[in-house]
């Protein structure tokens, strides 16, 4: 508590020159009457949704035998070995695996649509509507139940929702196959016609995070510097550390050092792609890296950070593009994954695929690790996340939207059970699932999402 006996707002930031940094729950933030109702009250689920584009190695005719994404039986008691889901073996249970979900608004309706799956599906994952076909400002899809969600409960934070992207997402006018490229640009729709533009360079997150105070030449002046964010707020943190205990000291000097380090990394990227030699992502902003794991890491501890400062409670994240050409070396895979997608069901190129597919999923363990062990009023924020992760697409090579991959992580306060695998019956659409999720989220009142018929248990 504060030595003074003053009770801290949840919501205190400490400013200075171009500098915002919101604090994380302390101690003196709980007000008298308790941390139960405290708790109780004010502690909605942080919502994560994560796009892995192009299906899976697992929803081709192949991969289905060989369980390469959904294990060979439901309920608790699956074997993950066979399964890109293997990395999240130590997770499991936090793990739920939806499969055999459709996401058939993905689909061609009219025979001009043929072809245009990878201009549709990422519009389509979190609305489940069939957007419309244009190159023009006439687009229309539906709005996304990330946002469905930061409607109803984001105005409690200050920013809304966050949305971050991994690949180049700035492409303008038409794309091909008569489709806006802003459908392929983005997962989060405000409204059936409000794209919402994401975040590639985490500088840019980071600023919005932590920098959004004082004028745009106070920000632009903190940029240039080659210091610390902190600098500019030493003074009001030496206040506020004299007026609180010993335990609420430690816990904001360990999250100040977690946004020093995360700032630390992203200036070190930035002076090392600021050299002038040859980069791997060619015309990438100075402050993306070159490698994908220490890209998709970075953004994993931004979202981190802005829960523990309780900044957003709602991201979406899109990890690449349906006709990427970028190798993963580290999955032990040379090919490209968009050549590596279109296996012809081969067994052997199968395989590739589905190694890279492991290996994106193995990035997921950093982030459940980062809130597994970041707790808010005494519980894990791991407790309090729901993740989405899955893909609009089924079987790449033949460009399918029926059995799409689709998992949910973490405890999503005590809504969600883990250590389950939940087979939907042939024709259920995705839609089912995701509704299923929104009522879990608090939206009790809803009774139709997309294309969905029912509600899918979970």
């Amino acid at each position: 508590m504060l030595i003074t006996g003053k009770h801290l707002p949840r919501r205190t930031f400490l400013q200075g020159m171009g500098a915002t940094v919101a604090l994380p729950m302390l101690d003196a933030m709980i007000p008298a009457r308790g941390l139960s109702r405290f708790a109780a009250a004010a502690d909605p689920t942080r919502l994560i949704c994560i796009e892995a584009v192009h299906g899976a190695a697992g929803s081709s005719p192949y991969g289905a035998t060989q369980h390469f994404w959904a294990p060979a039986i439901t309920g608790s008691g699956f074997d993950l070995t066979p399964s890109a889901l293997l990395p999240l073996e130590p997770w499991r249970k936090y793990l739920t695996i939806v499969s055999n979900t459709d996401v058939r608004m993905a689909e061609a309706y009219k025979s001009e649509e043929i072809g245009g799956d990878h201009f549709r599906s990422s519009a389509v994952f979190l609305t489940q509507a069939h957007p419309t076909q244009t190159e023009s400002s006439d687009i229309y899809v539906g709005t996304s139940f990330d946002q469905l969600y930061a409607q109803r409960f984001g105005d409690e934070s200050p920013i809304p929702s966050m949305q971050l992207c991994i690949e180049p997402v700035d492409r303008a006018g038409g794309c091909a196959y008569g489709y806006s490229c802003v459908y392929t640009d983005t997962i989060s729709w405000a409204s059936p016609t409000e794209p919402l533009p994401m975040i590639r360079d985490p500088r840019v997150a980071f600023d919005q995070l932590f920098g959004a105070g004082g004028t745009a030449a106070e920000r632009a002046a903190r940029r240039r510097s080659t210091g610390s964010i902190l600098d500019f707020i030493v003074s009001r943190v030496n206040e506020l550390k004299r007026e609180l205990g010993p335990g609420d000291r430690e816990r904001m000097d360990q999250y100040l050092e977690h946004v020093r380090e995360i700032e630390r990394r992203i200036q070190r990227i930035e002076a090392r792609n600021s050299t002038g030699e040859a980069r791997e992502l060619a015309g990438a902003p100075a402050g993306v890296p070159d490698s994908y794991e220490d890209h998709i890491k970075l953004m994993f501890d931004l979202q981190v950070l802005a829960f523990q400062a309780d900044v957003t409670r709602i991201f979406s994240l899109k990890t690449g593009r349906d006709a990427s050409g970028r190798v993963f070396p580290e999955s032990g895979v040379s090919t490209g994954f968009h050549n590596a997608s279109h296996h012809g069901n081969s067994p052997k190129r199968v395989t590739e695929f589905y190694e890279i597919n492991k290996y994106h999923v193995s990035m997921l363990p950093y982030l459940l690790q980062r809130l597994k062990e970041t707790t808010d009023a005494g519980t894990s924020l791991l407790d309090k996340t729901m993740i989405v992760y899955g893909s609009p697409m089924a079987d790449s090579n033949v460009h399918n939207h029926r059995r799409c991959p689709l998992i949910l992580l973490g405890g999503a306060n005590g809504q969600l059970r883990g250590n389950t695998h939940l087979r939907a019956p042939d024709g259920t659409p995705m839609a089912n699932a995701l509704l299923s999720v929104m009522h879990k989220l608090g939206h009790d009142d809803l009774t139709r999402f997309g294309d969905s018929t029912g509600a899918f248990a979970l």
